[in-house]
């Protein structure tokens, strides 16, 4: 009994052949399912980095300015216009009126 070139062909070959192909076809899914995840988690990464970003640049906002400062400033504010507002009612009373500037080359007297 003699085994012809062709059986063996097509009884050895066809299935080795045909499980590469599937060996192949899954590899290749298998990457492209990993690509697209490494494509979510990047996502992912950037959307977490972009909202600890935001918290970060508040953080800095509200920490700039010490609320101290801040209450030194208004304070120091409302002293100035305290006293300009005495100057302004001392002038009023003793009938005097402040003098205004004028436009440049018209004669205010």
């Amino acid at each position: 009994m003699q085994i012809e070139t062709t059986w063996w062909i097509t009884a050895v070959e066809v299935p080795i052949v045909a499980a590469l192909f599937t060996m192949i076809h899954g590899l290749r899914r298998d990457l492209q399912d990993r690509i697209e995840r490494s494509d979510q988690r990047e996502s992912d990464v950037v959307t977490r980095t972009r909202d600890e970003l935001a918290e970060f640049k508040l953080e800095v906002a509200r920490a700039y300015v010490p609320l101290s400062l801040i209450r030194d400033v208004d304070r120091r504010l409302s002293q100035h216009l305290l006293r300009i507002e005495a100057k302004l009612e001392e002038a009023t009373r003793a009938g005097r009126v402040p003098r205004t500037r004028g436009v440049v080359g018209e004669d205010v007297s």
